[in-house]
């Protein structure tokens, strides 16, 4: 038995369920691409079951999942918030993503409106983007003035926050999943639009800070709890 495997609350067989349901996440809009692929292929070889063959792993219905997880409510919104970070990882939320993860919340029996209440503030957002013929500095100006404003992302903001590392494994996932340093420029898409063309600036995504939270909380319980050297991390 693995440290990661001493120190976890869950079992390999949950785990192996709790991959299933992130790959289902990820190939939700049609497509797996390289950075998806990469950051939950690096998991399983590594740290979250290094004997599962990521090949064999398949996608699985919100009911399976509920069925075989058997998590309680805490553990299911831990759940749940990873998958946002896995959609929003790339820079994409589409809206196959949040339709799956709208799914899986009511087979585990979640409440869904901070979901639904992210997915209806993107939509308005993309609705209400800039066009591309602005200046580049008044642009982004008034994107993160705008993303800055957007009150009803308060209580995805405070969901995600709320994120609890209980599990070696799950932090060095979201230590890998969530760059130490800000990302090169990219274009953000959101339910199949594309919303900015983002600079090296990661604070005009609207989450940011979130994930950089869970980033740091992931890191402080690997070198707090576990007594981990988080070197490879930073």
């Amino acid at each position: 038995m693995t440290p990661a495997t001493q120190n976890s609350p869950y079992t390999q067989s949950q785990i192996q369920i709790w991959l299933r349901g992130l790959l289902s996440i990820a190939w939700a809009d049609g497509h797996f691409d390289e950075e998806e692929k990469a950051a939950i292929n690096a998991m399983v070889t590594s740290e979250f079951a290094p004997d599962i063959d990521f090949s064999t792993l398949e996608p699985i219905t919100p009911q399976d999942l509920a069925d075989e997880l058997h998590l309680d409510s805490a553990a299911a919104q831990n759940f749940l918030r990873m998958a946002v970070m896995v959609s929003l990882s790339d820079g994409i939320y589409s809206e196959a993503e949040n339709t799956k993860i709208i799914a899986f919340a009511d087979a585990l029996n979640l409440d869904s409106d901070v979901l639904s209440s992210l997915q209806s503030t993107l939509e308005k957002f993309t609705s209400s983007q800039p066009g591309d013929s602005q200046p580049k500095t008044s642009t982004k100006d008034k994107l993160k003035k705008k993303i800055n404003n957007v009150k009803p992302l308060k209580p995805v903001r405070d969901w995600l926050d709320e994120f609890s590392i209980d599990d070696p494994r799950l932090a060095k996932f979201v230590c890998k999943l969530v760059p130490s340093q800000c990302p090169f420029e990219r274009d953000v898409q959101l339910f199949g639009d594309k919303v900015i063309h983002i600079p090296p600036m990661c604070k005009v995504n609207p989450l940011y800070e979130q994930l950089v939270g869970l980033r740091f909380r992931a890191l402080t319980y690997l070198a707090d709890e576990v007594g981990e050297d988080v070197s490879p991390y930073l």
